[in-house]
């Protein structure tokens, strides 16, 4: 028989699970993104995205009376975190990685659980611990050892794509660390939908301009397969997840999943892109999951929401 214990334990590991799928799905979708990049340019992939995505999460609402507001200022809200989550973050790191390397992409994205912290902390939704701040540097310092920063191209030709990637960064930070409250109130299914809608009156515009000159009639099968593949896993499934677990755990434990990114890329790059794997993505590896385990470590006030506010939480 199920004790209010076991019930207490797979309630607190939930959003631990969805952030763990996160990952995946995040991790993923650079692979099926390289195959449809080869016919399509960078902003009709993001437009089809985000389209994509919104069609499924409304679909999903069933009615259209549950997006309804209680406020009015929510929308404007809603319309900000777009802005920071979905359409600066998708148009900044496509054309900062275009301009800058890969290498300094994945070391800048470490940077997106400290924005997230520094963010929460200065909204008064986090107070300082030291054992998450320590988890937060610990699982950095794995993320900087697996790119070895040292390799970096920071020279004069990449300041541009640095900056933007730094600065993809930042919003996507300050969006994990602002729309917490606002998805405890509505729920994720809500809250990611307006997102997405409001994506759209940006990425709309701007993918199809870019793919006026594409002839999506002889795209291949593989081509679509991939495109729905990025709609309804690396979006849908994790925009969704990362919120519903945002409403339930601080945004300091939903970013710090983030260092997980480059470990499960190195785990799938054997498998399809034929790449070894060394003894340094070892001890990356050991320093990232040590970095998690403090950060999400059950603890006196930890990171989790409060009952009242999960109450307000679908």
């Amino acid at each position: 028989m199920k004790t209010d214990e076991d019930s207490t334990r797979s309630q607190a590991a939930g959003p631990h699970l969805a952030l763990l799928a996160v990952q995946i799905f995040f991790g993923t979708w650079p692979f099926f993104a390289k195959v449809v990049l080869r016919v399509m340019p960078s902003t009709g992939l993001v437009a089809f995205r985000v389209a994509g995505a919104t069609l499924v999460l409304l679909a999903l609402q069933g009615s259209p009376r549950r997006l309804a507001l209680s406020r009015r200022t929510d929308y404007l809200w809603l319309a900000l975190y777009s802005l920071l989550g979905v359409v600066l973050n998708q148009f900044f790191f496509v054309k900062g990685l275009s301009l800058s390397t890969v290498i300094n992409a994945n070391l800048l994205s470490t940077l997106i659980p400290v924005f997230a912290l520094v963010g929460s902390l200065l909204l008064g939704q986090e107070s300082f611990r030291a054992r998450v701040g320590l988890g937060v540097l610990t699982a950095a310092a794995g993320a900087a050892y697996l790119i070895d920063p040292l390799n970096a191209d920071l020279s004069q030709g990449k300041t541009i794509g640095n900056l933007l990637l730094l600065t993809n960064t930042l919003c996507y930070g300050l969006y994990i660390a602002l729309s917490q409250n606002m998805i405890r109130r509505y729920g994720a299914l809500t809250v990611i939908t307006w997102v997405f809608l409001f994506a759209n009156l940006v990425t709309l515009p701007v993918g199809g301009y870019h793919l006026l000159d594409v002839s999506l009639a002889e795209f291949r099968w593989n081509i679509w397969l991939a495109i729905i593949y990025i709609i309804l896993v690396p979006t849908v499934g994790a925009y969704y997840l990362n919120a519903w677990a945002l409403g339930r755990v601080a945004p300091s434990v939903v970013a710090v999943y983030v260092y997980l990114q480059p470990l499960i890329a190195l785990a799938l790059a054997p498998y399809l892109l034929g790449e070894r794997v060394s003894p340094r993505t070892w001890i990356a590896a050991a320093l990232i999951f040590a970095g998690v385990a403090l950060v999400t470590l059950r603890g006196r006030g930890g990171g989790s929401a409060r009952p009242e506010q999960l109450a307000a939480s679908s």
